[in-house]
């Protein structure tokens, strides 16, 4: 069994759209996939066949993976109900409503039943495929972690780091967050994505050279600016997508799924991937 996980620097910098890439490439690839969020926070939801609600970005990567949606994709799912609370939904049940300072202190009891659903996951599958939330840098929120760096090492899983370059400043962004870690979980951080980049790449190489020599960590992607038909990753707000994944056919669907992993594949070091996974791809691939 191998896993890999997706954190990014900031939200909305292309963790879901990279773990669901993934999941379609390693199903594409002859195995059988998996994906993870511990914890997610978004206003949007998916209802699963049984009634149990999970987050679109994880019900997305489960039809990447050629999988029906279930809750232990996505075992906490926090559903905003105003500016300091959520609804807190446990392996797709509501639980209650939560402030979050509440919230906070309650969560570090819900790694033991973390722990446990990965653990079932890891037996039944080739690769677990984890995706993080926000930033593992937001150095206020690291107590207690069971989403970022802390599910990684529940997992001990090699992580890729993925920063949005059309926001500006993407190299600091990496230094930043990398630089705000502490040494162990520097060392989890195997290699760095650009996400969303427009123009010429040559036009990065000096930048890349750099960072890689900061943080002597590879830059094993740069991945174009693309347009997709899919459902937004843990953002709160998206008002430039489709959120229900039924106004699409399942055709378009898997066009969309298709041309997310071929993207990603011309423009990442997927044998890099398989290697920090120490995958030997002659087995299934």
């Amino acid at each position: 069994m191998a896993n890999i996980m997706v954190q990014g620097t900031t939200s909305s910098a292309g963790k879901s759209l990279m773990c669901t890439g993934l999941c379609r490439i390693f199903k594409e690839d002859g195995y059988k996939v998996y994906p993870f969020k511990s914890q997610n926070m978004s206003s949007k939801y998916y209802t699963t066949k049984e009634g149990y609600k999970i987050s679109t970005a994880q019900t997305l990567q489960a039809i990447a993976g050629g999988l029906e949606p279930h809750p232990n994709m996505n075992p906490i799912l926090l559903i905003p109900k105003s500016d300091k609370g959520s609804m807190v939904v446990i392996k797709g049940e509501d639980k209650e409503d939560m402030e979050a300072v509440e919230y906070f202190k309650y969560k570090s009891s819900l790694r033991p039943m973390i722990l446990n659903i990965y653990k079932e996951i890891e037996k039944e599958n080739d690769i677990v495929v984890i995706e993080g939330a926000g930033s593992p840098a937001e150095i206020n929120l690291k107590q207690n972690d069971i989403v970022n760096m802390g599910m990684a090492e529940m997992a001990d899983a090699p992580v890729l780091l993925v920063a949005d370059i059309d926001r500006g400043g993407v190299f600091a962004s990496l230094y930043g967050t990398v630089m705000l870690l502490e040494e162990h979980e520097k060392k989890r951080i195997k290699g760095l994505i650009i996400n969303k980049f427009r123009g010429d790449k040559t036009l990065l190489d000096s930048g890349i050279e750099m960072i890689e020599e900061l943080l002597n960590i590879p830059v094993i992607g740069t991945i174009p600016f693309s347009h997709f038909e899919l459902v937004d990753e843990d953002s709160l707000v998206d008002y430039e997508k489709q959120c229900n994944t039924s106004l699409q056919t399942e055709e378009q669907m898997e066009e969309e799924l298709n041309k997310l992993a071929a993207i990603l594949r011309e423009n990442m070091d997927i044998d890099y991937i398989y290697k920090i996974m120490r995958i030997n791809r002659t087995i299934n691939g």
